[in-house]
């Protein structure tokens, strides 16, 4: 894939991975428009990267999604390139019965839903341009989950398994269809979880993490693992019982439960 020179659309750009990304495409020579829903957060983006285009609007409402392509393509028809990077992860004990119905279900709808919609409102567009793509960013955690936020981790390996279809059914397109499946990365998401919940997982870099994806992508490796993702769908191969048991060590902590040593 050729990494200049595209006009880039990116969910969830004014933070973290996705804020990372308007900032070295542009650096490359990209158009970049990010959408979010917090207003103020695209105004500061705007003030740190000048060149980037902002859109409010939330990936995970179907009627933002359209209004949303609506306003994109008349303004950028040269739109050839789709980053559904918008997601949140959350710890979520099962056991509490404080969480309504709509609450537990709120991570399927911004993580797995919102990149299907997306990718089901932008295609027909994207298939009109001389070359594109679509890179849905998935986890580590789409390979082996993290039982303290089990939401996540089903819309993640959902979205997984999404991405593999959907390259199966574009391959005779000029549509090409990545999958990053990030590691646990320097991002304020994890700021929301205890050391323990993550011990034994360094967080990789932003940048670094970044800096590999586009890498990656301009040599149409389609699914893209850096650091311990990599480590995560080989363990689970060949030592899933193994992985999962480690993985599964801060469920007790959650739970207020004394781990025993097995």
């Amino acid at each position: 894939m050729k990494m200049s020179g595209n006009t880039v659309l990116i969910t969830g750009g004014s933070s973290g991975i996705g804020y990372e990304f308007a900032d070295q495409l542009l650096k490359l020579g990209n158009t970049v428009i990010i959408t979010g829903r917090d207003q103020a957060k695209l105004d500061a983006t705007k003030r740190k990267l000048p060149a980037v285009h902002t859109f409010q609007g939330d990936a995970g409402n179907p009627q933002a999604i359209a209004s949303l392509y609506d306003a994109v393509v008349k303004q950028f028809p040269k739109l050839n390139v789709l980053i559904n990077n918008a997601g949140f992860m959350r710890k979520i004990n099962l056991h509490n019965q404080e969480i309504d119905l709509d609450e537990i279900n709120r991570e399927i709808e911004t993580n797995l839903s919102g990149p299907i919609r997306m990718v089901k409102q932008f295609l027909p567009h994207l298939k009109t341009q001389e070359t594109a793509a679509i890179i849905n960013v998935s986890s580590g955690l789409a390979f082996v989950p993290l039982p303290i936020s089990p939401v996540y981790c089903a819309a993640k390996a959902g979205l997984h398994s999404y991405t593999q279809s959907l390259r199966a059914q574009l391959k005779h397109t000029k549509v090409q269809v990545f999958e990053l499946a990030p590691p646990l990365t320097q991002t304020p998401l994890v700021d929301m979880f205890d050391p323990a919940d993550l011990a034994g997982s360094k967080a990789m870099s932003v940048s670094k993490m970044v800096g590999f994806a586009i890498r990656g992508m301009e040599h149409d490796d389609f699914e893209i693992r850096p650091g311990q993702s990599n480590a995560l769908k080989l363990m689970n191969r060949i030592a899933p019982k193994f992985i999962f048991k480690q993985l599964s060590k801060p469920v007790d902590n959650m739970l207020g439960l004394r781990q025993t040593k097995k």
